[in-house]
């Protein structure tokens, strides 16, 4: 059985004044959840019942809400999580050589993640950036107007950024070693 979770101090002091924005607590419950996410990675079920009992909420309505919003992680995400809009005016742009390119170069397919754990790649609906497609988005950092070959230098800067961050620490190492012992 793994140790209780709990907030840290910071991020309880965020929750509090998110808490006096609202009438009613569930109102806090998407900025928590994104909290939530920051802390620990993703929301694994510990994490979405230490929000509902947080917010005072059941843990359905929690896991409600966190199941509809993608932007909200249900798994584990690499430390680089690539997130391609393959919506129509990026795939009018080249959007689907960009995922091509993107899943040659880390050996995943989207929704996946390579078992290191450095990289999750995902096919996204919209990135609200019609007008600078095709787009991108890594962690929360947009990329406009990508080109193939921009990707691939992106690709490889990030796989040589991603070796100098060391070996993963926290939920990435949980993760890390999920892999690890189903190889």
């Amino acid at each position: 059985m793994s140790e209780p979770i709990a907030f840290s101090a910071a991020t309880e002091a965020k929750i509090a004044e998110l808490l006096g924005r609202y009438p009613r607590k569930q109102g806090a419950l998407i900025p928590t959840l994104y909290l939530a996410q920051d802390e620990f990675g993703w929301l694994k079920p510990e994490v979405l019942q230490l929000v509902a009992d947080r917010l005072e909420l059941t843990l359905s309505a929690v896991l409600a809400t966190a199941m509809f919003y993608t932007m909200l992680h249900k798994k584990p995400v690499g430390r680089f999580h690539v997130q391609i809009c393959t919506n129509i005016s990026c795939y009018l742009l080249g959007s689907d050589a960009l995922m091509e390119i993107a899943q040659q170069a880390l050996g995943i397919a989207p929704g996946e993640s390579t078992p290191d754990g450095v990289f999750t790649l995902e096919s996204v609906q919209c990135l609200c950036a019609c007008d600078r497609a095709p787009t991108l988005q890594i962690n929360k950092e947009d990329h406009f107007k990508v080109t193939p070959s921009e990707l691939k230098a992106l690709l490889e800067t990030l796989k040589t950024e991603g070796v100098k961050l060391g070996p993963p620490v926290g939920w990435l190492a949980e993760q890390h070693h999920a892999h690890a012992a189903h190889a």
